[in-house]
Protein backbone atom coordinates (compact mmCIF):
# COMPACT_ATOMS: atom_id res chain seq x y z
CA UNK A 1 0.00 0.00 0.00
CA UNK A 2 0.89 3.63 -0.64
CA UNK A 3 1.35 5.99 1.83
CA UNK A 4 -2.31 7.48 2.48
CA UNK A 5 -3.74 9.83 0.29
CA UNK A 6 -4.50 13.62 1.57
CA UNK A 7 -7.98 13.71 3.27
CA UNK A 8 -7.55 9.58 3.86
CA UNK A 9 -9.53 8.24 6.61
CA UNK A 10 -6.97 6.82 9.66
CA UNK A 11 -7.38 3.18 9.70
CA UNK A 12 -6.81 1.21 12.59
CA UNK A 13 -3.89 -1.92 12.66
CA UNK A 14 -5.20 -5.29 12.98
CA UNK A 15 -1.87 -6.35 15.03
CA UNK A 16 -1.72 -3.18 17.25
CA UNK A 17 -5.36 -1.51 17.80
CA UNK A 18 -3.75 2.03 16.98
CA UNK A 19 -4.04 4.31 13.99
CA UNK A 20 -1.80 2.23 11.19
CA UNK A 21 1.90 3.63 10.87
CA UNK A 22 1.03 4.75 14.63
CA UNK A 23 2.69 1.48 16.52
CA UNK A 24 5.98 1.22 14.77
CA UNK A 25 8.65 0.40 15.85
CA UNK A 26 7.13 -1.75 18.02
CA UNK A 27 4.66 -3.13 15.78
CA UNK A 28 5.43 -5.44 13.13
CA UNK A 29 2.70 -4.31 10.79
CA UNK A 30 3.23 -0.59 10.84
CA UNK A 31 6.82 -0.73 10.92
CA UNK A 32 6.47 -2.59 7.42
CA UNK A 33 4.02 0.29 6.75
CA UNK A 34 6.63 2.99 7.58
CA UNK A 35 9.20 1.51 5.55
CA UNK A 36 7.33 1.32 2.76
CA UNK A 37 6.93 4.82 2.51
CA UNK A 38 10.64 4.82 1.74
CA UNK A 39 10.98 1.64 -0.32
CA UNK A 40 7.78 2.54 -2.75
CA UNK A 41 10.01 5.29 -3.91
CA UNK A 42 13.24 3.93 -4.11
CA UNK A 43 11.34 1.18 -6.45
CA UNK A 44 9.41 3.72 -8.39
CA UNK A 45 13.31 5.44 -8.87
CA UNK A 46 14.66 2.43 -9.81
CA UNK A 47 12.39 2.06 -12.56
CA UNK A 48 12.78 5.38 -13.80
CA UNK A 49 16.28 4.69 -14.04
CA UNK A 50 15.92 1.35 -15.41
CA UNK A 51 18.54 -0.08 -13.32
CA UNK A 52 18.98 -3.82 -12.51
CA UNK A 53 19.38 -5.39 -9.45
CA UNK A 54 23.73 -5.73 -9.81
CA UNK A 55 23.25 -1.52 -10.56
CA UNK A 56 21.28 -0.77 -7.60
CA UNK A 57 24.44 -0.48 -5.07
CA UNK A 58 25.91 2.04 -7.48
CA UNK A 59 23.21 4.01 -7.45
CA UNK A 60 22.17 4.16 -3.60
CA UNK A 61 26.05 5.06 -3.42
CA UNK A 62 25.21 7.99 -5.96
CA UNK A 63 22.60 9.24 -4.75
CA UNK A 64 24.28 9.60 -1.00
CA UNK A 65 27.03 11.77 -2.34
CA UNK A 66 24.72 14.24 -3.71
CA UNK A 67 21.33 13.97 -1.45
CA UNK A 68 20.22 17.58 -2.47
CA UNK A 69 19.64 16.20 -6.04
CA UNK A 70 16.99 13.83 -4.58
CA UNK A 71 13.12 13.18 -3.10
CA UNK A 72 13.96 12.51 1.06
CA UNK A 73 12.46 8.98 0.38
CA UNK A 74 14.63 7.97 -2.27
CA UNK A 75 17.80 9.34 0.09
CA UNK A 76 16.99 7.13 2.90
CA UNK A 77 16.44 4.03 0.45
CA UNK A 78 19.54 4.81 -0.51
CA UNK A 79 21.34 4.62 2.53
CA UNK A 80 19.74 1.41 4.00
CA UNK A 81 21.70 -0.17 1.27
CA UNK A 82 24.25 1.25 1.97
CA UNK A 83 27.03 -0.13 5.10
CA UNK A 84 28.29 1.86 7.49
CA UNK A 85 32.29 1.45 7.62
CA UNK A 86 32.20 2.27 11.44
CA UNK A 87 29.74 0.48 13.03
CA UNK A 88 28.51 -2.59 9.98
CA UNK A 89 24.99 -1.36 10.14
CA UNK A 90 22.99 0.44 7.25
CA UNK A 91 24.62 3.88 7.14
CA UNK A 92 23.10 6.60 9.10
CA UNK A 93 20.89 4.24 10.95
CA UNK A 94 23.08 2.58 13.67
CA UNK A 95 24.20 3.30 17.05
CA UNK A 96 24.75 6.62 18.31
CA UNK A 97 27.97 7.65 18.75
CA UNK A 98 28.75 6.09 15.24
CA UNK A 99 30.76 8.82 13.60
CA UNK A 100 30.01 7.80 10.37
CA UNK A 101 26.21 7.15 10.89
CA UNK A 102 25.76 10.58 12.70
CA UNK A 103 27.36 12.07 9.83
CA UNK A 104 25.46 10.35 6.86
CA UNK A 105 21.82 10.65 9.33
CA UNK A 106 22.84 14.58 9.19
CA UNK A 107 22.87 15.00 5.40
CA UNK A 108 19.83 13.22 5.17
CA UNK A 109 18.25 16.16 5.66
CA UNK A 110 19.64 18.11 2.88
CA UNK A 111 17.39 16.19 0.26
CA UNK A 112 14.29 17.66 -0.89
CA UNK A 113 11.00 17.79 0.51
CA UNK A 114 7.78 18.68 -1.47
CA UNK A 115 4.54 19.17 -0.39
CA UNK A 116 1.86 17.71 -1.65
CA UNK A 117 -0.92 19.63 -3.21
CA UNK A 118 -3.83 20.96 -0.82
CA UNK A 119 -0.90 20.61 2.21
CA UNK A 120 -0.13 23.16 4.72
CA UNK A 121 3.32 24.03 4.06
CA UNK A 122 5.93 22.04 6.20
CA UNK A 123 3.89 19.10 6.04
CA UNK A 124 6.05 17.16 3.90
CA UNK A 125 9.00 18.09 6.16
CA UNK A 126 6.59 16.51 9.68
CA UNK A 127 6.32 13.44 7.58
CA UNK A 128 9.94 13.10 6.67
CA UNK A 129 11.14 13.72 10.86
CA UNK A 130 8.72 11.60 11.93
CA UNK A 131 9.36 8.78 9.43
CA UNK A 132 13.11 9.22 10.12
CA UNK A 133 12.69 9.07 13.89
CA UNK A 134 10.82 5.95 13.85
CA UNK A 135 12.95 4.12 11.51
CA UNK A 136 16.12 5.69 14.08
CA UNK A 137 14.53 5.18 17.17
CA UNK A 138 17.73 5.19 19.68
CA UNK A 139 18.73 8.28 18.57
CA UNK A 140 15.55 9.83 20.81
CA UNK A 141 13.68 9.76 23.86
CA UNK A 142 11.10 8.00 24.83
CA UNK A 143 8.59 10.53 24.64
CA UNK A 144 9.35 12.58 21.31
CA UNK A 145 9.23 8.97 20.10
CA UNK A 146 5.96 8.84 21.74
CA UNK A 147 4.83 11.58 19.35
CA UNK A 148 6.76 11.00 16.46
CA UNK A 149 4.61 8.02 16.44
CA UNK A 150 0.73 9.11 17.31
CA UNK A 151 1.46 12.13 15.31
CA UNK A 152 2.27 10.74 12.08
CA UNK A 153 -0.94 8.85 10.73
CA UNK A 154 -1.94 12.55 11.13
CA UNK A 155 0.94 14.55 9.08
CA UNK A 156 0.09 11.21 6.12
CA UNK A 157 -2.96 12.41 6.00
CA UNK A 158 -2.28 16.11 5.41
CA UNK A 159 -3.17 17.70 8.91
CA UNK A 160 -0.99 19.75 11.03
CA UNK A 161 -1.81 20.36 14.00
CA UNK A 162 -2.21 23.88 15.46
CA UNK A 163 0.27 25.63 17.91
CA UNK A 164 -2.33 24.86 20.92
CA UNK A 165 -2.57 21.52 19.93
CA UNK A 166 1.10 20.58 19.81
CA UNK A 167 1.32 22.21 23.31
CA UNK A 168 -1.71 20.00 24.67
CA UNK A 169 0.09 16.95 23.59
CA UNK A 170 3.43 17.88 24.69
CA UNK A 171 2.03 18.87 27.97
CA UNK A 172 -0.14 15.14 27.92
CA UNK A 173 2.90 13.21 27.21
CA UNK A 174 5.34 14.65 29.61
CA UNK A 175 2.57 14.86 32.64
CA UNK A 176 0.47 12.12 32.32
CA UNK A 177 1.28 8.36 34.57
CA UNK A 178 3.30 6.33 31.50
CA UNK A 179 0.34 3.65 31.95
CA UNK A 180 -2.09 6.18 30.36
CA UNK A 181 0.05 7.98 28.31
CA UNK A 182 -0.22 6.78 24.82
CA UNK A 183 -3.98 6.30 25.20
CA UNK A 184 -4.76 10.33 26.66
CA UNK A 185 -2.45 11.48 23.39
CA UNK A 186 -4.53 9.46 20.88
CA UNK A 187 -7.63 10.65 22.57
CA UNK A 188 -6.08 14.61 22.15
CA UNK A 189 -5.56 13.92 18.84
CA UNK A 190 -9.05 12.49 18.14
CA UNK A 191 -10.43 15.55 19.87
CA UNK A 192 -8.26 18.19 17.45
CA UNK A 193 -9.57 16.13 14.02
CA UNK A 194 -13.42 16.39 15.41
CA UNK A 195 -13.18 19.64 15.80
CA UNK A 196 -11.53 20.17 12.43
CA UNK A 197 -14.21 18.08 10.94
CA UNK A 198 -16.68 21.10 9.25
CA UNK A 199 -13.71 22.38 7.72
CA UNK A 200 -11.77 19.21 6.40
CA UNK A 201 -13.12 15.50 4.92
CA UNK A 202 -16.01 14.10 6.77
CA UNK A 203 -13.89 10.96 6.49
CA UNK A 204 -10.76 11.83 7.96
CA UNK A 205 -11.18 10.54 11.42
CA UNK A 206 -13.12 7.38 12.98
CA UNK A 207 -13.73 6.73 16.15
CA UNK A 208 -11.82 4.43 17.67
CA UNK A 209 -14.31 0.97 18.92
Amino acid sequence: MARPAVGAALRRCPECGGYEYSGAPACASCRELVDRIVEDEWSAFLHNWGAAGDQEATLAGMVADEPDRHDWRVVDAALDRLTCPGCGDRLGRGPVGCSDCDLAHGFRYAAIETDRPGVPWGNEHAIRVNVSVLRRPQITSENELLARRLTLPLVLAGFMPSTAEAQRISALIKTSPPALKAGLVEQAIEDALRHRLPRASPHLWTPSS
